[in-house]
């Protein structure tokens, strides 16, 4: 809050207007309380820094996307969340037919955030990229038999030698979407019964179980974001890092639309109570 708004206050208080006005200051601190899908220790650094660099206290509450969704849409107007940090256009999409967002007017994000990347009606803004890519075995994949684009995941030749995770899954459905978008719904259709016939073993598990299973030899292609690679080739853990040393990553469909991305983003909630420090 604006310390001046309680000048009104001092005075009626009838203390040393100095003194008044700096309690009541202190008392009214500005903050933004913030529900996040992304884990604690990585986004805290930074809303430390953002802290230190205006002095808006920060309050994070941590959980899956999902179960933030719908304890907004729970809360109502009785909400204290001011911000909403979450992961793939699937989810912000869901939120903002939820009505649980609300436009950001804001020229500076504007310019930071590439139209590509951001709500066409700036109820959201992205924060980051992700890619979901394909991932081989270096060992039984060569370079010139890869597959090079998703729609080849249809292949027979790739018959008992792919692991995903389930279509349940937010990642993937995303990635069926921009299936539909570019070919349609029968030969995306027609795509997926293709693409299932050429699984290992029944969807199972996270992106880095995909890993997992193909690093063991239950499959030899995993459909997988990135950043899941990264987080298991940094490992301290011998079998996370051993295993995805045997990845090799393909970008797909580098020929034409490119790889498929997705976005984490941030929105300010329908009610946030503290709007301007959110935005």
């Amino acid at each position: 809050m604006i310390c001046h708004q309680y000048r009104q206050k001092i005075t009626a208080l009838g203390c040393n207007a100095l003194l008044c006005f700096i309690v009541l200051c202190n008392i009214a601190q500005a903050e933004v309380n913030i529900y996040s899908a992304r884990e604690e220790a990585l986004i805290k650094p930074i809303l430390d820094v953002f802290t230190e660099q205006t002095a808006i206290k920060t309050n994070l509450i941590t959980a899956k996307a999902d179960a933030l969704i719908e304890r907004l849409q729970r809360e109502g107007q009785d909400s204290l969340a001011d911000v909403l940090i979450t992961v793939d256009v699937a989810r912000l999409h869901r939120a903002k037919q939820a009505n649980l967002l609300q436009a950001i007017e804001s020229e500076k994000l504007m310019q930071i955030v590439p139209a590509v990347y951001r709500d066409v009606d700036r109820h959201w803004f992205g924060l980051s990229l992700r890619a979901r890519i394909i991932a081989v075995i270096k060992e039984n994949v060569t370079l010139q038999a890869q597959p090079m684009r998703y729609e080849s995941l249809a292949d027979e030749q790739w018959r008992g030698r792919i692991c995903i995770r389930s279509s349940t899954n937010v990642y993937n459905q995303s990635l069926v979407a921009s299936m539909i978008y570019t070919h349609g719904e029968q030969a995306t259709y027609d795509w997926a019964q293709a693409l299932v016939s050429n699984f290992a073993r029944p969807p199972v598990g996270g992106d880095r179980d995909q890993v997992l299973a193909a690093a063991g030899g239950l499959c030899d292609i995993a459909v997988i974001n990135t950043y899941y690679l990264a987080y298991m080739l940094s490992s301290a853990d011998p079998v996370q890092s051993n295993a995805a040393k045997k990845i090799r990553v393909v970008w797909p469909n580098q020929q034409d639309r490119g790889s498929h991305v997705n976005i984490s983003a941030a929105g300010i909630t329908r009610n946030a109570k503290n709007k301007d420090d959110a935005i």
